[in-house]
């Protein structure tokens, strides 16, 4: 189990962020991710494992004038 922007998620561990998000229905090219309190590189979305007990903050960025 996870926390994702506070709501807990019940994701396998061993799953990669980058489709944990995907999954999540989030658009990867807008968005920053926090893990445990630390920014989250997108180079390494498809290489990072979740694991039990992370906690992920996920913030949309949205275009405007």
């Amino acid at each position: 189990m996870v926390t994702i922007n506070g709501k807990k998620t019940e994701i396998p561990d061993g799953t990669a962020v980058e489709q944990m998000l995907l999954d999540e229905g989030f658009v990867l090219q807008r968005i920053a991710v926090e893990r445990n309190g630390e920014i989250l590189p997108k180079a390494s979305f498809a290489s990072e494992k979740v694991q039990a007990g992370d906690v992920y903050e996920v913030v949309n960025f949205v275009g405007g004038g």
